[in-house]
Order: C-alpha cells, then structure tokens, then sequence
C-alpha cells in the first residue's frame, strides 16, 4: 500500500504574498539604482511605505528579520542618499525613520539628484583632464584631446538639458503631476521625438495609445 502523501498546508495569505513581493522588487530596484544601498536597504523603503508610519530600528528589524547592525548600515546610505529621515517625536527614547516625501516620488527626486551629480561631475573630470594635457603635442596628446573635448561636449549638452527641462530639487518629485501638466499637443510630439531619435517608426495609433496609458482617464 503507497504511502498517502502530507496534506498540503493551508493556503498562504495573499496580503503576505503581495507584501513579501513589494519588498523584494523594491529591494531589487533601489539596490540596482544606487551604488552603497543593498537590496536591505531597498527594502526598508518598501517596508516604510506600506507601514505608512515611522518606524524604529528595532522595528524594521523584527519586520524585515535582520540584525539592527545591517538596519542601520543601510539607513545610513538611505539618510546620505535623501530617500529617509531620521525623527524623534517630542517625548520618545528612540529615533524612528521616516521616507523624505511620497513613494515613489522621492525615489524619482533622489535618481534625478544622483544623475545630475553624475553629469556635473563628468564636466568637471573632462575639463580637468583638458587642462592636465595642457598644450602637449604628438599623436597621443592629439588623440586624448580628441576624446576628451567630444566627451566634455557630451555631458555639457547632458548638463543643458537638465537645467532646462528637469527641475532643480533635492526633494521628491511628483513626475506623475509633470506629465499630467504637459499640453497633450507637447507629450505626442515628445513621444514621437524620442522614438524618432532611437530610429523606431511611430504610426498615429501607437501615439494615441502612449496618450492614453500616460494620461488619467477622465470620468
């Protein structure tokens, strides 16, 4: 006689599954966006947000199973990178945490600051690499100046189109307000650019449709 197979334990929550989901793709995201911010470290965020409240150390440690050692590692390189805060309320022993602004705009805001610093950064490393080669002649010198002046030309264009387009702040920004601000006139014309700029072909009903998934449903 077979040996009757254990039965199947009880089904799992679903509001545990789509937690346990939310903490490991937001950990994955922020761990893949910013250098110095582990998968933990993304998780914290995720934890922030669907507790919608601060929370302490020891908190995020119960919650997430970690030692407040990696906790508090990671909000470190949260608080360095402007996505958390630390907040004491008037009254209490402990600091608790808190995201800088709404998810995902602060995220959004944060990647934003980091790649403008990127770029500046970039300028700066080109022109003093300029000035190092000074005058020099020959081959080399001729080749390396070549480099560094189309490379420089690049990440200044890079510079322009942020101080011209993309909002100067080291806070959240709510891009989904940006995009509804847009003229619809302005957004078919920037989607159709940006496919023509990365050689695809637009037809007219592939522009309505970005339209569509862009814009808010009016009811």
């Amino acid at each position: 006689m077979s040996k009757r197979s254990p039965p199947s334990s009880a089904p799992a929550d679903p509001v545990a599954l789509a937690r346990a989901a939310m903490l490991d793709g937001v950990g994955r995201e922020i761990a893949s966006s910013f250098p110095g911010i582990t998968r933990l470290g993304g998780q914290i965020v995720a934890a922030l947000y669907l507790e919608d409240a601060p929370l302490s150390m020891d908190e995020l440690s119960a919650m997430l199973g970690r030692s407040k050692s990696n906790i508090f590692t990671n909000l470190r390189a949260l608080d360095a990178a402007e996505i958390v805060e630390r907040h004491r309320p008037p009254g209490a022993r402990h600091d608790t945490f808190r995201l800088r602004g709404p998810y995902p705009d602060v995220i959004v805001g944060a990647y934003l600051g980091r790649l403008r610093r990127v770029v500046l950064d970039k300028c700066a490393l080109c022109t003093r690499s300029l000035e190092l080669l000074g005058d020099a002649k020959g081959p080399e010198a001729d080749a390396m100046r070549d480099k560094l002046t189309a490379l420089l030309r690049k990440y200044e264009r890079f510079a322009l189109v942020f101080g011209e387009l993309v909002p100067v702040t080291e806070g959240p920004v709510d891009l989904e307000k940006m995009i509804d601000d847009l003229p619809s006139t302005l957004l078919g014309s920037l989607a159709a650019f940006a496919k023509r700029a990365l050689g695809g072909r637009r037809d007219q009903a592939a522009v309505i449709s970005t339209r569509s998934n862009l814009r808010p449903m009016k009811r």
